[in-house]
């Protein structure tokens, strides 16, 4: 039996911890061979709803579930933890900038870096869910110094499963077909959705879809305002589909990435082949060839117009660090 590979997750209790949990427990990430701890961390008053959760679990019966421990100290969910979920966070409220979304989250991955940084595993790797995901990874990042920061990543898979879907629905395929799709940027309205060198069917998708005014005027809008979408229609935000793209992301970066294919995430780079600002958490295509680290996919051709957009989104990452500069220390 192989020793089991301990994943923590924050605001366990919420809407997309108790979509994702389950479906770790079940081998959705790491196959069905591989044991799974769980390190659920929900803040004191939500802990008698997330018991009910753990209740959830056993009735489950998962066999890959090694363990499971439900828990409002930081020091006990990271404890030894591979993985690290960041999940939690406060929501935007009415009248919020994001600038004031972001400072308003400052102390929780302040203190998240610090408990990682002193209690995960040595191998940890961290995947920031909670929005704005960008600068709060870059928040935690900054305060486990002992992390390297390789080992850290934001979800933008959410919005390439989006985009690809989107691609598919409009070229009349089934998504599979899609290939090469990227998300650059800041998980935002300035993302920049590539379609220009994504595949439909193995062909350019601009080949495809032969209607550049839908991929410019559409396309790119309806990927970057998808979550907004997503609210108005349930009156909730996206849960469901974040906690899949969690594990489509955790998948991708712990196993070997077939030649060619490529997943979208934010990380720190200062060093890239695409001339984007160093010391802000920006999302590349990535490829990994051992399920343990991964590289900026080479190859990609940015056009004057993609150029644009992608500056545009490095510049409101770079504001949003100004935004935080006291929280963002020497480490990142």
């Amino acid at each position: 039996m192989k020793k089991p590979i301990k994943v923590a997750v924050t605001g366990a209790g919420g809407q997309i911890g108790y979509a994702l949990i389950f479906r770790i427990a079940a081998g959705d990430v790491y196959g069905p061979d591989q044991p799974v701890s769980l390190g659920l961390l929900e803040i004191t008053p939500a802990l008698p709803a997330l018991n009910g959760t753990l209740m959830e679990l056993e009735d489950g019966a998962f066999p890959l579930l090694s363990s499971v421990k439900a828990t409002d100290k930081m020091d006990e969910a990271f404890g030894d933890a591979n993985w690290v979920v960041l999940v939690g966070g406060l929501p935007r409220k009415d009248g919020m900038t994001r600038a004031d979304l972001i400072r308003a989250n400052g102390p929780i991955f302040t203190g998240q870096g610090k408990a990682i940084n002193d209690s995960a595993a040595g191998d940890v790797r961290i995947l920031t869910v909670a929005n704005p995901c960008n600068t709060n990874a870059l928040i935690a990042r900054s305060h486990a110094p002992k992390i390297p920061s390789e080992r850290w990543y934001a979800m933008t898979r959410l919005d390439q499963n989006r985009a690809a879907s989107q691609l598919a629905k409009k070229a009349g395929v089934a998504v599979g077909a899609v290939t090469r799709m990227t998300i650059w940027g800041n998980h935002s309205d300035t993302q920049y959705p590539d379609y220009k060198n994504a595949y439909i069917g193995g062909k350019p998708a601009p080949q495809v879809i032969n209607d550049p005014a839908w991929l410019a005027d559409t396309f790119i809008p309806t990927v970057a305002k998808r979550g907004a979408a997503v609210i108005k229609a349930r009156g909730a935000s996206s849960a469901a589909s974040a906690a899949n793209a969690a594990i489509d992301s955790l998948r991708s970066a712990s196993t070997p990435n077939a030649a060619g294919d490529i997943f979208s995430a934010g990380v720190l780079a200062d060093a890239n082949p695409y001339g984007l600002p160093s010391g802000i958490v920006y999302s590349y295509p990535l490829t990994s060839s051992d399920g343990k680290g991964w590289k900026i996919a080479p190859g990609f051709a940015i056009d004057d117009d993609a150029r644009k957009r992608l500056d545009a989104s490095a510049a409101e990452l770079k504001s949003e660090r100004e935004a935080v500069k006291d929280l963002v220390g020497p480490a990142a």
